[in-house]
């Protein structure tokens, strides 16, 4: 074995009394726009061999119960910024056609309100509302939750009824708005119009639902120039309003520089902590003992500078736009950004993959043809299913090496979650892109634990290798060697580059 592959050695060490905290099953949200075919021959195609009763396919239905999604952002996005909840709802033959701004398409509104929360319900996933305060206000906000939310004896509930749902959907999270510090979005504002606003709209959402949890709009990335100052503003105005606020961010490799990318995990852990130390700097200048959470509802790989498609015709119906293809390298960057998530589940309490299906997704279709897994799908799904319960705080030494985008990093990303059921998952990056990684995870606090161990990784000689409507399990997790725990420490092979999940 040649030195550069000589594997390295990190250790982890686990203590059940040292932890962060719960998990929320929202961490395990998704993002469904009206954006090139998401909904459209997405989740949404009734003329499909396998379209069900509302023309949703049943085998997206199925492979999105398989990946563990728990909530899902709808409508948008850049979209909601020009959107009118009233033209998605009552029968479809009477809704009209629109232009969408945002994404210069044509929007048929054959898929709304009603079809969405028939989606969430056939999925099990929990519905969450954005309002459009790009080109609309506090009055359109409220008369939508009216239609979504009150019993009836009024205009708007009563309409939601005479379409045929008599009951309230019971929508609990909304987002005031959508990335409205972005100058790329219909109607963005100030962080001064904006935090007046959003007081304004949600003080009167919660006067016809009391119960709600609301989310204001944070940075649309890290990089903004008003990054910081803008979440000051907003909560100097709406502190006592909202609930939480929102983080976006999105990766990709830049110029072949892998060791940046794969340490992407860095920058959003720096993100986050930037948010809350603003959020707190805000209470602590108000003397509240109330905290504000982050709704992390936009987060993924996505190769914004590389589309994999010609520019659509303008106004067209449902183009093929954002449909990154998946390596495997960008699935070790997805799992890793899930690490982080989880490492600050104490404040992060809601997430978003963005998207859920075709557009920067990990579940992919053809129009009339199959459904399949990109490589991102599998990190997403062992988290979902494996991250409930507890997060344990790790002590990690690990080997380092240099980034030119993020410093100094550690090769090995961890974390550990204790189930309810007392069983004890870690998950692991190795970002050591050439050489095997040995992690020793050291489980002496537990006593006893004793196995049985499954050890399973997503990995491949070929970085690049994708999933592909030619070739739909080109890449799919392996499981490792069987292993058990020594003297209380349990020793691990990570190959170079790779997702590992490992349960005891």
């Amino acid at each position: 074995m040649s030195n550069d592959q000589q594997k390295v050695t990190a250790t982890a060490f686990l203590d059940p009394h040292f932890t962060v905290g719960e998990v929320n099953p929202r961490l395990f949200g998704s993002f469904l726009e009206h954006l090139g075919r998401a909904v459209y021959s997405g989740v949404f195609e009734p003329d499909h061999p396998l379209a069900d009763e509302d023309g949703l396919r049943t085998d997206v239905l199925g492979l999105i119960r398989e990946l563990g999604t728990t909530m899902v952002r709808y409508p948008g996005g850049n979209f909601v910024s020009g959107y009118k909840w009233e033209d998605g709802v009552g029968p479809v033959e009477q809704r009209p056609r629109r232009l969408d701004l945002a994404w210069r398409t044509t929007e048929t509104n054959q898929f709304g309100l009603s079809e969405f929360m028939r989606f969430t319900a056939k999925t099990g996933l929990e519905p969450m509302l954005a309002v459009n305060l790009g080109t609309r206000g506090a009055a359109e906000a409220y008369e939508l939750l009216e239609y979504c939310n009150h019993p009836g004896g009024a205009a708007y509930s009563d309409l939601r009824r005479a379409h045929g749902d008599e009951k309230p959907y019971g929508i609990k999270l909304w987002c005031l708005g959508n990335e409205m510090d972005g100058p790329w979005q219909i109607g963005f504002k100030t962080a001064e119009e904006y935090g007046r606003l959003a007081v304004v709209a949600a003080k009167a959402m919660r006067l016809v639902d009391p119960d709600l949890e609301l989310v204001a709009c944070g940075s649309s990335g890290r990089g903004m120039p008003t990054f910081g100052q803008w979440e000051a503003t907003v909560l100097e105005h709406a502190y006592d309003a909202v609930d939480l606020i929102s983080c976006h961010a999105y990766y990709q490799e830049r110029n072949g520089d892998v060791d940046s990318f794969v340490a992407s995990a860095a920058d959003m852990e720096a993100f986050i902590d930037g948010v809350v130390a603003t959020a707190d700097y805000v209470g602590a200048k108000r003397r509240d003992p109330k905290r504000i959470n982050i709704s992390f509802d936009e987060w993924n790989v996505w190769y914004q500078e590389n589309s994999p498609h010609p520019e659509p015709e303008p106004w067209a119906v449902a183009p093929r736009l954002l449909e990154d293809l998946y390596s495997v390298t960008d699935a070790v960057v997805v799992g890793s950004l899930l690490i982080t998530l989880l490492r600050r589940s104490d404040r992060v309490t809601a997430a978003c993959l963005a998207q859920l299906v075709n557009v920067i997704a990990p579940i992919m279709t053809e129009p009339g043809g199959p459904a399949w897994r990109q490589t991102t799908f599998y990190p997403f799904a062992d988290a979902a299913r494996y991250g409930r319960g507890e997060v344990l705080r790790l002590a990690v030494q690990s080997p380092t090496h240099d980034t030119a985008a993020h410093g100094t990093v550690p090769l090995l990303h961890a974390t550990a979650v204790r189930g309810e059921d007392g069983s004890l998952t870690v998950f692991a990056v190795n970002r050591d892109t050439t050489r095997p990684l040995e992690l020793a995870v050291d489980l002496r606090a537990f006593g006893d634990a004793a196995g049985p161990v499954t050890h399973t990784y997503l990995a491949d000689a070929d970085r690049h290798a994708k999933n592909t409507l030619d070739q739909q399990d080109r890449a799919t997790p392996k499981a490792g060697p069987r292993v058990v725990p020594d003297g209380g420490v349990l020793r691990v092979e990570l190959p170079p580059l790779s997702w590992n999940t490992i349960r005891l």
